[in-house]
């Protein structure tokens, strides 16, 4: 067995000693080490992956290196309902046409990692479709063993509503490890509920109670909360290779390791001990590492050229991307909405205020500044994010 399969980024493991007989086998017992279906699931409640979604999905791949049957579920039925785990408020309901949109490109990037040719792909919808399963599923678990999760506690304990479409979830996420026969499940451990509902619905169907491996979360550009694109600290596997580079070196020193314990390859030694004695340079070496991972060496290498010119030498990027906009003249804090450099005025604002704007190099203070643009203006908003700007 490889010994990264259950300890590299891996937080807890129920039951360890099981999981190791079944991985190594048991020669002395005449027991052959078996193959296993290793199942994952995830949601399709946003168009694009990022590097936070790799984490269980390259442990996936680990164990799809090693020969064993990786199992893809994608959400397209729980989706409908949102995972409560971690939540402090009920998730918006996704429409079946905002689902569809989004499973378009969940497969084509879940790719850049895992080798789809060898993955049992599932959509929960297969199932769960059935005429009375769900029905026959809230029959054979109580409320209240639902209800006694922990995020659920703090809701209730808080005076906020706990939705029964809610409490739904872990069960049908349960069925899905019965509906492939899953030998293991790999989760983030905020799913732990979830993941141990699947072994509950699996001993009340009659078969072997499936593995647990958890992983820990990881935390994005911000170096705070989970990586969320909704949070705006998420690095996309979609985004362009000088975007990506120049996000994960916005990262707090403090997270190196664990991204590249979690999303790389990489030698740990070697890459603490160069932390320690060349901060920068194992940053530019993560950098560099993950965009070669999702865009190839070429894009990397550019990227890194690119990220030193910009940032140490403060040189303008080669190319920067032209926006046109129809009015001659706007406040500062419309442009940046505008252009999408800022989600909203309140961001803008705090960009500006901050000290995170710049126009023609020149840093801006006031987000109102009527900015003129019958001439080009070169946007800049943070270390790396360049627009040129004009009246067309």
């Amino acid at each position: 067995m490889n010994n990264d399969l259950l300890t590299r980024g891996v937080v807890e493991v129920i039951e360890k000693e099981h999981l190791e007989k079944l991985l190594d086998g048991n020669p002395s017992a005449g027991l052959r080490a078996r193959k296993l279906r290793v199942k994952f699931g995830i949601d399709p409640t946003a168009p694009d992956l990022h590097l936070g979604h790799t984490v269980p999905l390259r442990k996936l791949r680990q164990f799809q290196n090693a020969g064993h049957r990786a199992i893809l579920i994608i959400g397209d039925f729980t989706a409908k309902i949102g995972d409560p785990s971690g939540r402090d408020k009920t998730r918006p309901q996704l429409s079946d046409v905002e689902i569809k949109k989004n499973l378009k490109t969940y497969l084509t990037q879940a790719k850049k990692v895992l080798d789809l040719k060898k993955t049992e792909i599932h959509n929960n919808s297969e199932w769960f479709k059935k005429d009375k399963l769900i029905l026959e599923l809230m029959s054979q678990m109580s409320i209240e063993r639902v209800i006694e999760r922990e995020d659920f506690q703090k809701r209730i304990k808080a005076g906020q509503e706990v939705t029964m479409l809610e409490t739904l979830y872990p069960i049908l996420q349960g069925y899905d490890s019965v509906a492939v026969k899953a030998d293991l499940e790999i989760g983030g451990s905020d799913q732990k509920f979830n993941l141990l509902m699947g072994r509950r619905f699996q001993r009340k169907y009659g078969q072997s109670e499936q593995d647990v491996l958890m992983l820990p979360l990881l935390e994005g550009t911000d170096g705070v909360q989970k990586m969320s694109k909704s949070l705006g600290n998420y690095i996309g596997l979609t985004e362009k290779p000088e975007i990506m580079f120049g996000k994960i070196m916005s990262v707090p020193d403090e997270l190196v390791m664990k991204y590249a314990e979690l999303l790389t390859d990489l030698p740990l030694d070697k890459m603490s001990g160069k932390l320690k004695s060349d901060p920068r340079g194992a940053k530019l070496e993560l950098a560099k590492t993950l965009v070669e991972m999702y865009h190839g060496a070429p894009a990397g290498k550019k990227a890194e050229e690119e990220f030193v010119r910009v940032v140490s030498k403060k040189q303008t990027p080669t190319k920067v991307i032209s926006y046109k906009l129809s009015v001659i003249s706007l406040p500062l804090v419309d442009l940046l909405v505008e252009t999408k450099m800022a989600s909203s005025k309140g961001e803008a604002r705090r960009l500006v205020e901050q000290g995170g704007v710049k126009i023609g190099g020149e840093k801006q203070g006031d987000p109102n500044k009527i900015i003129d643009l019958s001439s080009k203006k070169l946007l800049q908003v943070g270390k790396n994010r360049y627009l040129q700007v004009f009246h067309k």
